[in-house]
């Protein structure tokens, strides 16, 4: 599948950079770039790394406008035409400015203009109307029932005065980003990634709550199904030109990064990594989780090389937000409001 270029570039979030991973960029750096040069009108091959894979180090961005899922009112349309792209991206990018515009009343209850957020102002360059790809009509399978209840037993918890930090979001909590994955999935601003390889590893950073996963490419077994992790444990392998990571032994979770619902203890991901263009990867993922949904689901994205840096996203730095929502909590007891009941689920 052949991808043209896409996204725009937008500035990247400001910060420090991590330590950890500049320490980590000196010792890959090691292995350089071989560039492949082409001809006017051939197949574009890809650049190899030191020991001859295809070379799909660098930032890459995956803000876009294009849902997750296709919207009702698109239902049964699985493409754009050109001019119901670019009315549909204009009009999303207004509707989530926070800021009125003359004559408007101000209706949306998130504070963020434009200035903040960085979710793309284009849709995918195939012009499909939703991520999805599998199922055909573009939305999550539906979950089941015994998802269906953790979903509605983790929105009792958050509708009510918190009793402690486990009764809100692990993206609240800083623990996840909510857009950094497993799967990678846009959503708000820092959308980007950053892709290192060295002699028999991957490297996949993410910008949100800086989520390095190290993907060992040697062929070594998985972490016994003992050992669970809120990212789960990747192993990786190249299928011609494309990187294949395989992802289990996930820690079963109830707010899973924008999807609503839970995951369990048996979810497979498989996520494919294709460089088909100079500045273009393609992303694509599948969520086979029987536990949760109906039946498996796939997606995909086109991501955008950008020459930029990922900075450290200090979340727990004066982050006082957790503490200030407990003590709300805390305030509207005393007063008479509504109360909490027992411990956290």
């Amino acid at each position: 599948m052949t991808i043209g270029t896409m996204l725009r570039r937008s500035v990247t979030t400001v910060g420090g950079l991590a330590v950890g991973l500049a320490l980590l960029v000196s010792i890959l750096a090691t292995l350089g770039r071989a560039q492949a040069p082409t001809e006017e009108g051939a197949a574009w091959t890809p650049p190899r790394t030191a020991d001859g894979q295809p070379d799909l180090q660098g930032v890459w961005k995956f803000a876009t406008v294009t849902p997750l899922e296709r919207p009702a009112e698109l239902a049964g349309k699985t493409f754009f035409t050109n001019e119901e792209a670019a009315a549909f991206a204009r009009e999303t990018v207004r509707d989530r400015n926070a800021d009125p515009q003359p004559g408007e009343v101000e209706t949306r209850v998130v504070p963020y203009n434009n200035f903040w957020w960085d979710r793309g102002t284009d849709v995918v360059d195939t012009r499909r109307t939703s991520l999805i790809v599998a199922p055909p009509d573009g939305t999550l399978p539906p979950l089941t029932p015994a998802a269906q209840k953790k979903a509605a037993d983790f929105q009792e918890r958050r509708n009510r005065p918190a009793i402690g930090p486990e009764d809100r979001s692990l993206q609240e909590r800083c623990i996840v980003g909510f857009n950094a994955g497993p799967p990678i999935i846009p959503a708000g601003y820092n959308q980007q990634v950053q892709l290192f390889q060295g002699q028999g590893y991957a490297v996949i950073y993410t910008e949100m709550v800086h989520n390095a996963r190290i993907v060992p490419l040697d062929g070594r077994p998985h972490l016994s199904q003992h050992v669970r992790q809120l990212a789960g444990d990747s192993r990786g392998r190249w299928e011609d030109q494309t990187l294949i990571v395989e992802t289990i032994n996930f820690r079963p979770m109830l707010d899973w990064p924008r999807i609503t619902g839970a995951i369990s203890d048996q979810l497979h991901l498989t996520e494919r990594f294709t460089r088909v263009g100079a500045d273009v990867l393609l992303y694509e993922f599948t969520v086979d989780d029987p536990a949760t949904f109906a039946r498996s689901w796939s997606a995909e994205i086109s991501m955008t090389r950008i020459e930029e840096e990922v900075y450290e996203y200090a979340c727990h730095e004066g982050n006082y937000g957790m503490t200030n929502l407990l003590r709300g909590a805390r305030i509207e007891e005393q007063a008479g409001g509504s109360s909490s009941t027992g411990p956290s689920k």
